[in-house]
């Protein structure tokens, strides 16, 4: 989906505004979103009597190690933004959406004008009920095949937003998995990815319950099993971690885009998100894997040359599988000021 760009005061801003309430409301479904590392990578500024809201990314939650450009950090920002989109359907509102307003203000994220509209959005405001829902899913699912009226419609959903899905054959999953293990290789040489990773998997200074992976969202060892599931444990040893056999047949599917730049990853993330929400309404378990993405040349060897999507933005894992616990966020009063 392309959104046109439209500066702050050329939007459209009705008689009847939002209250302090509302937006409250609308920002903690917004941050009910996934991000790296659950690193929660977004601000928003509102001012009263208006219907404007603004979202600037948080330099301060930045992985300058795992995420030297910013990239995940988009994902991250554009799936709280297609999270507002959803609230807003929801509660009546359309949200008007001026991706990147500013040129000269490189933090600015959006500029979202809420709008009555004759007509409410029935195809967003149907995932509302998967946004407390969606969590990701780090525990083994079965080897169920998704039927592929599923799969397709889950196509569908990203191609709503301007990205690509595409399911991965038995060789490109053997592919997939071989690349997992170079990333691992690689992150094993480079204490600066480690120290990152540790500091928002584990608490230390500085780090509070709000943020951050939880030791109960790593899910269990793997002893078995072929999955792509990304294991935060590291050099730590978790008493008590129990240990299963994930799924032979993983299906795992890469999010892209034709385009690399940050629109083009603002568009993936309210892609991923739109997927994630579809899915959860589906009965599915999903879990995102950046670990390979984390490095050019394996992002690269991601890409299938073959098709149109022309960069991988993100790996997703689905599936059928129990529940998964959610992970923590921060107070909306934290990411949110009213002026």
């Amino acid at each position: 989906m392309n959104v046109p760009r439209r500066s702050c005061k050329e939007l459209v801003v009705p008689d009847q505004a939002l209250d302090a309430a509302a937006v409250q409301a609308l920002v903690a479904d917004a941050t009910a979103a996934p991000s790296m590392h659950n690193a929660q990578p977004w601000r928003f500024h509102h001012v009263r009597n208006s219907n404007v809201l603004r979202m600037r990314m948080d330099p301060a939650r930045a992985l300058p190690a795992a995420d030297p450009h910013n990239r995940g950090l988009h994902l991250g920002c554009g799936a709280a933004l297609f999270n507002l989109r959803v609230a807003a359907a929801h509660t009546g509102w359309r949200a008007r959406v001026s991706l990147l307003p500013d040129a000269t203000e490189p933090e600015l994220i959006a500029d979202i004008a809420f709008v009555r509209p004759p007509d409410t959005d029935q195809d967003l405001a149907g995932l509302y009920t998967a946004v407390p829902r969606r969590h990701t899913n780090r525990n083994p699912f079965t080897d169920e095949a998704i039927p592929q009226a599923v799969l397709d419609g889950l196509k569908g959903a990203a191609v709503a937003e301007g990205a690509r899905l595409a399911f991965l054959s038995p060789w490109q999953v053997d592919a997939v998995l071989e690349l997992m293990q170079d990333a691992e290789t690689q992150e094993a040489a480079a204490p600066d990815v480690q120290e990152e990773v540790a500091r928002w998997t584990r608490a230390q200074a500085g780090r509070t319950s709000a943020e951050g992976i939880p030791r109960d969202a790593f899910g269990p060892r793997r002893h078995g099993g072929r999955a792509v599931v990304r294991d935060f444990e590291g050099g730590q040893h978790i008493d008590g971690r129990e240990t299963a056999t994930f799924e032979h047949a993983p299906c795992l599917a890469v999010l892209g885009t034709q385009r690399d730049g940050r629109a083009d990853w603002l568009h993936a993330g309210q892609a991923m998100e739109r997927v994630l929400l579809q899915a959860t309404l589906d009965g599915l378990a999903t879990s995102l894997s950046s670990h390979a993405l984390e490095w050019p040349e394996l992002r690269w060897a991601v890409r299938d040359p073959l098709s149109a999507m022309g960069h991988a933005q993100m790996l997703l894992r689905l599936g059928y599988g129990p529940a998964a616990p959610a992970t923590p966020r921060r107070p909306v009063s934290d990411v949110l000021e009213i002026v």
